[in-house]
């Protein structure tokens, strides 16, 4: 990985593109510390660290980088964008229109994206004005007292409606500009845009998180929670790569003069088929009940057996709901993305087969079969892997914000891979002397 960024910084091509994303990145990185307007930034710093172990926070400041806790101007980071591509991948499957658009390819995915971007702005409209209102009311850093007792103010104006338009206007916009700068990424640089975005903010937390466990239990368990975050790295890095090769065999074929296929490949099926997307709708999902509780002040049955079971993620109910979760996504999500009856129709289409397997239905069987197979186990891993933090809490009390596991360790794995793959890729292209020198 290290040769591939130096070779990369050796080629003036890369190297411009890596110097642009890590451009963008520094303004990603400072619109995410510049506080929104109307906040009242020594405050909300007292109280940060109140709040820093409530579950009911942990997924949305995590994707925001730490911004969501300090209000800033990308307080609510990718998240909106996040939900909005899920919420049209799966309108994909359930709406004609959206499935056709979809099947016309290039164009058809421009206008996907477009509705993506239009839902991802309605979204944020929606998350920055409960945001704002947990500020105002003063339930959203809960905790946080000055010496009366009494709450501190988030607002420098708690009751003044203008302060609150502009500080939803400003997340809202905010929101725009991430969007901007991942599709900037993404057409002159290097990588998805959006995932090397996500890749910023998780690592921004790490640097803290791991301070915080030193400072709390000093360098003993400091160096023990580095040294399984490298074991938990290496075996995520084992199972994304980890995948079953279906060989297939393409028939010759005359097409006009030319004498085509009797080539041998094969369908690559990766362990964890889904990703990191289970871990992101198992979490979304535990996320709203904790959130509606979190509005209703008031309290009652339902609220207080809310925050007691499916707010802290150390209680075993919560770990029990969650891995259910995760399975139930995870079959779910593969299901729309892997199509065994597309693929075995193209391979028909086009004189392939599987050697043993009848073209057709045999082959679709085969391919459910198999997928099948490996999602059990992969859906397993996803469970372990995004328990580890739950579990270390629950057990060695290490930290809230226990930073090696779960979500944040598959995503900065899975980005990295797939960023060092394209770095490789045009590596190749660039050193590739070509058949007349």
């Amino acid at each position: 990985m290290l040769s591939a960024f130096a070779n990369a910084f050796r080629t003036p091509d890369l190297r411009r593109k890596l110097l642009f994303v890590l451009g963008i990145i520094v303004i990603f990185r400072l619109g995410s510390q510049l506080p929104a307007p109307g906040v009242n930034y020594a405050n909300v710093n007292t109280c940060i660290g109140v709040v820093k172990g409530q579950g009911l926070y942990s997924l949305v400041n995590l994707f925001s980088g730490g911004a969501l806790l300090k209000l800033s101007i990308f307080a609510l980071g990718i998240m909106p964008y996040i939900t909005a591509s899920i919420i049209l991948q799966l309108l994909v499957v359930v709406i004609p229109r959206l499935e056709a658009l979809k099947n016309e390819g290039q164009a058809g995915n421009a206008k996907i994206q477009q509705y993506t971007r239009y839902l991802t702005l309605g979204l944020a409209v929606l998350q920055a004005t409960g945001i704002v209102a947990l500020a105002r009311s003063g339930t959203l850093l809960q905790g946080c007292k000055d010496a009366q007792g009494n709450a501190l103010p988030l607002l420098h104006r708690q009751d003044s409606t203008v302060t609150f338009l502009v500080m939803v206007a400003t997340m809202t916009a905010g929101t725009a500009v991430i969007m901007w700068l991942g599709e900037l990424i993404t057409d002159r640089g290097i990588g998805n845009g959006m995932s090397i975005l996500i890749f910023t903010q998780v690592v921004a937390t790490f640097p803290g998180a791991m301070w915080g466990i030193k400072q709390a239990r000093g360098w003993t368990m400091f160096s023990i929670v580095v040294l399984v975050g490298l074991v938990i790295v290496a075996a995520v890095i084992f199972i994304e790569q980890a995948q079953r090769r279906i060989p297939v065999q393409y028939a010759r074929r005359m097409v006009g003069r030319r004498m085509l296929g009797g080539s041998s490949t094969y369908i690559p099926i990766k362990v964890n088929q889904a990703g990191v997307i289970p871990v992101i709708f198992a979490s979304s999902l535990l996320y709203l009940p904790a959130m509606a509780a979190q509005f209703n002040s008031n309290g009652g049955g339902w609220v207080d057996w809310i925050n007691r079971y499916l707010v802290r993620g150390d209680h075993p109910l919560y770990m029990l709901a969650f891995s259910l979760l995760l399975i139930f996504f995870t079959y779910f999500y593969v299901s729309i993305t892997f199509d065994p009856v597309e693929v075995a129709d193209n391979m028909k289409k086009y004189g392939g087969f599987i050697p043993g397997i009848r073209a057709g239905r045999p082959t679709e069987e085969y391919l459910r079969y198999v997928l099948n197979r490996l999602t059990f186990p992969g859906s397993l891993y996803l469970c372990v892997i995004a328990l580890i933090p739950m579990v270390a809490v629950a057990m060695v009390n290490a930290s809230q914000n226990f930073p090696l596991g779960g979500t944040s360790i598959l995503i900065i794995v899975g980005v990295a891979l797939d960023t060092v793959k394209q770095i490789e890729s045009q590596l190749q292209q660039h050193n590739y002397e070509g058949f007349l020198r």
